[in-house]
């Protein structure tokens, strides 16, 4: 049970009408995440500003997945594996790359391993990746462009799946169906 308040219209600051009125454009509805980051409008604003500029990068729809279900996985976020998997499927991701992402299994395709490869170092290494780390992410196709793309994405993951953590924030309904618990070994 979640010991922070899922604002909406009535409830939030009114510096987060705006925020929120984007998110329901946006989404159709609120998404718990944004119902929560609310009660601080400058953490909505800048979560959603993070992830807009993510979609901008040079990742196409499987990368952007790979980076971001990479970083919730490996911070056993309860709701943001879920939401992402709702949102890779809108984006015709396959399920044989949602699948091996959500299990922790090899990818399919050898430069999308390289990109979670390279995200987990990030994430566990807390940014101080070795030289072996880049030279393999390069040796894959990517460049310093998506090196530090990759920062930015961590960035926003970092602010949704902290949130989250502290929380407690309940599963969309809309994401149900994609409930997610890291497999024990």
């Amino acid at each position: 049970m979640s010991r922070f308040t899922l604002h909406d219209k009535n409830s939030a600051p009114e510096a987060a009408l705006p925020l929120i009125e984007k998110s329901e454009k946006g989404f159709g509805r609120l998404p718990g995440l944004h119902a929560v980051m609310a009660e601080a409008p400058a953490l909505l604003d800048g979560y959603q500003v993070l992830h807009g500029l993510f979609q901008q990068t040079s990742f196409n729809a499987d990368e952007l997945t790979v980076v971001w279900q990479t970083i919730n996985v490996e911070h056993a976020c309860h709701y943001c594996v879920p939401a992402h998997t709702g949102i890779a499927k809108m984006m015709n991701v396959s399920d044989e790359i949602i699948d091996a992402l959500r299990n922790e299994t090899p990818l399919p395709d050898s430069k999308l391993e390289a990109l979670r490869t390279f995200t987990l170092a990030m994430v566990r290494e807390r940014g101080n990746v070795s030289e072996a780390d880049l030279d393999a992410f390069f040796a894959a196709g990517y460049g310093q462009r998506q090196v530090l793309e990759v920062i930015l994405g961590l960035a926003q993951k970092v602010m949704s799946n902290y949130t989250n953590h502290v929380a407690q924030t309940p599963v969309d309904s809309v994401f149900e169906q994609y409930r997610w618990e890291r497999a024990e070994g």
